[in-house]
């Protein structure tokens, strides 16, 4: 399997045509989860573990990989399902790579990887319990399968900043922001919340869209309204993997169109080093942010003013 996972020319040829892969594991139960394999590194058994004094509740403790320390979480203890009860040397882990930071995830047992279509990854149900912790839902060979929000996962577990160094918000840079659009896109409540917190207190008027879908629904919208879009609205930051259109198929789609081809496009992704270079060129993004780091959110939309 760690063959599969470790390829970028097959991941790339699922970008642009609204496609993913899906990692399918269980949690010591019969429900099946499932995480994008973007996002994956490698599975394997578990590996002999060192407990940390203080850790966070749903922290196993420690492994050491290709010399990282990484930290081993029970993913069913953090979805609120209760710890995973399970014999470690019987464990699978799931390492992955998330907002620049390699961590890995105890579950049950993996079952496969499933290739799918955007459009058959629906959005979850409102509820209490696991259902927050979910981005979307999908449905494999009759069954239900919840795919899980990792980015509020391990914001519990490590809470992310979002406080600017004092330039940011200059007199000056607010005076020339104020009052301008800026389409912000993700199906993560989290991260929404945290570009709220840094672009908010810039001046900007923040339109939000929690799909590709709903975005570029936004757009067409602005486009038969008669808007002066193209001078309205500043830029558009959007995830990469969302359900029903990811960001590389939002981004294909306004530069295929003639009103939208010019809009400044930046992917704000979880992943981060050479395969998001790869994506920004084949889709034609203008610029590429890895999550989570507000003084470069910051940053990159002031450059825009600027140039």
């Amino acid at each position: 399997m760690s063959g599969v996972l470790s390829s970028v020319d097959a991941r790339t040829k699922l970008v642009g045509q609204n496609r993913l892969e899906l990692l399918l594991f269980h949690l010591g139960g019969s429900q099946h989860f499932a995480i994008n394999v973007f996002k994956v590194q490698e599975v394997m058994q578990m590996p002999r573990l060192t407990r940390i004094p203080d850790r966070h509740p749903v922290v196993r403790g420690v492994t050491h990989l290709r010399g990282q320390t990484v930290p081993v979480v029970d993913l069913r203890h953090a979805i609120q399902m209760g710890p995973l009860k399970l014999n470690e040397e019987d464990a699978t882990i799931i390492v992955t790579e998330y907002n620049m930071t390699v961590q890995a995830f105890l579950v049950g047992g993996v079952d496969r990887i499933v290739n799918m279509n955007w459009n058959e990854i629906l959005p979850p149900p409102g509820g209490s319990g696991r259902q927050h912790y979910l981005t979307a839902i999908t449905r494999i060979d009759d069954r239900i399968v919840e795919i899980i929000d990792v980015e509020k996962v391990l914001a519990e577990i490590a809470p992310y900043h979002s406080n600017l160094s004092d330039d940011a918000y200059d007199n000056e840079l607010r005076e020339a922001i104020k009052g301008k659009d800026i389409l912000i896109v993700d199906d993560s409540h989290v991260a929404i919340e945290q570009m709220r917190s840094v672009l908010g207190p810039m001046g900007l008027n923040i339109i939000e869209a929690h799909n590709g879908l709903e975005a570029y629904q936004q757009l067409m919208h602005w486009k038969e309204e008669g808007r002066d879009i193209k001078n309205n609205l500043m830029m558009i930051i959007t995830d990469a993997e969302m359900p029903e259109m990811d960001g590389y198929t939002l981004t294909t789609r306004v530069r295929a169109d003639n009103r939208m081809s010019g809009f400044f496009v930046v992917l704000h992704s979880s992943l981060s080093g050479v395969f998001n270079k790869a994506m920004v060129e084949k889709v034609g993004a203008n610029d590429f942010i890895a999550k989570f780091d507000p003084d470069i959110l910051a940053e990159r939309v002031a450059s825009r003013i600027n140039a």
